[in-house]
């Protein structure tokens, strides 16, 4: 089979491959449909993933069609399915306590084993979500939009409660769309004004442009000088991890949506005064799946406009390294593998 092996930081080639063989018990066969590139990709690409051993067939946002399935799999031959990436151990205390999506030894396909940049790949079925009248195209968007979902429901939002969501990358958007669904008041920062541009025009956002004036003005002014009852921070970078503290109202919540490798530090009378809480929102559950499947259903998620670029297997070599760095326009690029 074909698929796009990044060999190491830079070498992104597109080899043969051995087809994955018969799957075992409790696993399946899936023909790849479509592969969404997220950002960990890139990041994969450029050398700036800090635990992943290559070379490595990335993809992780998958949708595609089974073709084979091993014993005890209830799945039908043909069946259209959504992949859940994140494969968890099943005894672990998180796995214990319903929360697979933080096992002690998850592997997320495409970071910690080889993923679905590729014809064919093996999951386990439990892993395996039926489409359920989505198209192939669409439920390849399910996963990145279930971290932005997975952490509005971390959140405990109240409808109509003021929202910040810092970042308005795929995350950062996808989170701002589900804080909208869940009935909050959604404002979006970020330092680009096209992205803003693109999520005030196309989206309806309410947009702070982090390149006209101090976040901390910026909010006191959208406030009141009070702050956000919610604050997310989907950015991946520590300043602004750090800075999102200070945008949270006394009684408000502070949700890190995105992960960086650095120490963060806050003033911690300023956390007690404020009596805020923490939150940590790491990838998603199957609940988080289904909520997103059935929004994109309703036509609550505007995919069309979110999905801005398409390649191919054979061009993910081309595009990919060219989308690493010529950011204009692009929100979410999508590999159409099998269509």
């Amino acid at each position: 089979m074909k698929a796009v092996v990044c060999r190491s930081p830079g070498d992104l080639v597109l080899e043969d491959r051995t087809e994955p063989g018969a799957p075992p018990p409790g696993w399946a066969r899936v023909a790849v449909s479509h592969v969404g590139i997220c950002g960990t990709d890139y990041h994969i690409f450029e050398g700036k993933h800090p635990f992943l051993a290559y070379p490595r067939i990335m993809g992780h946002e998958v949708s595609g069609t089974v073709v084979e399935r091993g014993e005890n799999v209830d799945l039908s031959v043909g069946e259209p399915v959504i992949i859940n990436p994140y494969l968890a151990c099943g005894e672990c205390i998180a796995c214990r306590q319903g929360k697979p999506n933080c096992c002690v030894s998850i592997e997320v396909l495409g970071v910690h084993r080889d993923g679905a940049m590729c014809d064919e790949i093996l999951v386990p079925a439990q892993n395996l979500y039926p489409a359920n009248g989505l198209s192939l195209a669409d439920a390849a968007a399910v996963e990145f939009l279930a971290i932005g979902a997975h952490a509005v429901r971390r959140s405990h939002a109240v409808p109509g409660q003021r929202t910040l969501v810092i970042g308005a990358g795929p995350i950062g958007l996808g989170t701002a769309l589900f804080a909208r669904i869940a009935g909050l008041d959604v404002n979006l920062l970020d330092m680009s004004t096209e992205r803003l541009g693109f999520a005030e025009s196309e989206l309806g956002f309410a947009a702070l442009d982090g390149s006209k004036a101090q976040a901390t003005e910026l909010v006191r002014q959208a406030t009141g000088g009070e702050g956000f009852d919610l604050v997310f921070d989907a950015t991946g970078n520590t300043q602004s991890v750090q800075s999102a503290f200070a945008h949270v109202a006394h009684g408000g919540t502070l949700v890190l949506v995105s992960v960086v490798k650095d120490d963060i530090t806050f003033s911690d009378p300023e956390f007690h005064k404020r009596e805020m809480t923490l939150v940590g929102s790491r990838n998603a559950l199957h609940a988080d799946f289904d909520h997103v499947a059935a929004s994109i259903r309703d036509g609550a998620v505007p995919l069309a406009k979110l999905v801005t670029h398409r390649t191919t297997l054979a061009g993910t070599p081309r595009d990919l390294a060219r989308w690493a760095h010529e950011k204009s326009g692009l929100i979410k690029a999508v590999i159409e593998v099998g269509s």
